[in-house]
């Protein structure tokens, strides 16, 4: 299946230490989202904005790295599913149950994004704007 990452899975040893089927395929833009962060955990969230874009990640997953996903990101507490079509592709994502107000990120946690953002090849800028709230 298909998974777009947008946060800390879009560090790659990390991803693979997750999820041991993952293979990156590509980065490509959400379309009408933002990023930011959120909850206790100040981790990454999307939410629908018109005429913005959140860059990310295309994966191929298998089911057990799904269920692997589940666990890591707190299913369906603290993320849910989101589904979108990527050239009449199926795509799963995650995004926060709860919209609470932003939070910055923890520097341990920035720093695994902004890996993940150099490893795909990704705008630091979306991030940086995300950052400033």
């Amino acid at each position: 299946m298909l998974y777009f990452a947008y946060g800390s899975n879009l560090h790659h040893f990390q991803m693979k230490r997750r999820c041991k089927d993952s293979m990156f395929l590509k980065k490509i833009n959400l379309k009408d989202f933002k990023l930011t962060f959120r909850s206790k955990y100040r981790a990454a969230d999307i939410e629908h904005k018109k005429n913005s874009i959140v860059p990310g990640a295309l994966f191929e997953i298998s089911k057990s790295d799904e269920k692997k996903l589940d666990v890591y990101e707190d299913f369906p507490i603290l993320y849910k599913k989101y589904y979108f079509y990527y050239y009449g592709k199926k795509v799963m994502t995650y995004t926060m149950v709860n919209k609470t107000s932003f939070r910055y990120p923890t520097e341990r946690y920035l720093n695994i994004v902004k890996r993940g953002y150099k490893d795909c090849k990704l705008d630091k800028n979306f991030l940086l704007k995300a950052l400033q709230h």
